[in-house]
Formats: C-alpha cells, structure tokens, sequence
C-alpha cells in the first residue's frame, strides 16, 4: 500500500501515505525550483505532534566548486597522510551542514569494516569515500554531508538516526543498510545495490523519493516501507 502526496492547485503538498514507515517532506515550490523553508510532514499520522520534523538547513544549493559534488571536476590525488583513514574517528569538526573542512577528509579505499564504535555520531562532511569499505560498521547518528561515497561498500551498515545529506551513492554497495529514522535529504543513488535496505521512518523529500524509487534493485517489502508507486 504506497503513501500519495496531492498536490493543491496552488502548489502547496499534503502527504498523506498510509504506511507509517517513510516520513515524506514536501515543499510549495514549483518544478525545478528549490525552497529555502521547507516543510515537513510525518507519514506515521499516529499523533499531532509527530507531524513536523523541523527544517533542515541542508538544503542549500551545492556550490559547484565543491570537488565532491561537482561531476565534471576530477578529484583530488590520494592523500599521503599516513594516518589519513583515522582521521573518520575524529570527523570533521568545523563544516557540518555544507561540507566546509580545514583539509580533505580522504577516506578513499580505507576498510572499517565491523567498526562498532569509532565512527558513531561523527561528522564526515564532504568526505571522499569512494572504494571505502564501511561493512558492518555502526554510523548510527553520523553527519554525511556532501560526501562522495561512489563505489563505496555499505554492506549492512547501520545508518540509524543519520543525516544523509547531498551524498553520492551511485554504485555503492548498501546491501542490508539501516536507515532508520534517517534523513536522506539530495542524495543519489544511481547504479547502487540496495537489497533488503531498512527504510522505516526514514525522511525524506518527496522528489528525493521520487528519484530513489526508480532503482530497481531495492525490494518489495523497502519500496512497501517507502512508498514507492
């Protein structure tokens, strides 16, 4: 049973799914515009005051000079740093929302997988992730801003109460991910495998959703959780 958004002839969207698994944000702009106020509705309907889900401030529109964004520059070379993949146990401390850092974050061909504790809650704004393996990992509570996750592996990470935000995912492996009550606000996942992903109460973007709902490898019971149509 997939949730429906109606949208008024004025623009505005009342989501009103049936499932209460996916909590979808829809916003009073038209096609191709971006709202810099967006408002948020839960798809759970189990009571008033979990209707709103507040307004995210990662919205802003993805300067075309950030290398994690934008398609068409290369990125950097590897990092030299000898201690480059702990740097992910400290995060980064001063560019949450829009992937501002002091030095990259290159976590590039770095393996985590089964870490249980030291990546919990960090901030890995605009982190190169690419060809990373985080199988298994706990990423309960992480900031993912910006990140450039292509070819990473995903494998059962749990991504529980995450914000997800602007995250390049295409050809990523997130076979059995947790996204529980997790924010996935402009994320892509072109190409990526996502079998058996855990999508319960998840929050999302209506046109997000919309993009998300064409991969064709997320199964029947994700998209029931969804509401893909």
């Amino acid at each position: 049973m997939a949730s429906s958004c109606l949208a008024s002839p004025a623009g505005a969207a009342l989501c009103r799914p049936r499932r209460p698994r996916c909590r979808v944000a829809c916003s009073a702009v038209g096609a191709g515009e971006r709202s810099t106020e967006p408002a948020w509705f839960s798809a759970g309907g189990k009571s008033a005051g979990r209707l709103a889900c507040g307004v995210l401030a990662a919205w802003a529109v993805a300067s075309a000079s950030n290398p994690v964004i934008a398609a068409s520059q290369r990125l950097p070379p590897l990092s030299t740093e000898p201690n480059r993949c702990e740097r992910a146990f400290v995060g980064n401390t001063i560019g949450q929302a829009n992937g501002v850092y002091d030095k990259p974050l290159d976590l590039r061909f770095c393996d985590y997988t089964n870490e249980k504790t030291n990546l919990k809650g960090k901030s890995l704004a605009a982190a190169l992730m690419s060809d990373a393996k985080f199988d298994g990992a706990d990423m309960s509570e992480v900031v993912m801003s910006k990140a450039y996750a292509v070819g990473a592996s995903f494998k059962g990470t749990d991504f529980t109460n995450a914000v997800i935000d602007r995250v390049n995912f295409e050809k990523a492996d997130l076979t059995g991910a947790i996204f529980k009550n997790t924010v996935l606000s402009g994320s892509t996942f072109d190409d990526a495998k996502m079998d058996d992903v855990v999508f319960e109460d998840t929050i999302i973007g209506y046109i997000d959703l919309q993009k998300l709902c064409t991969n064709t490898s997320i199964s029947a019971d994700s998209r029931l959780e969804l509401g893909c149509r």
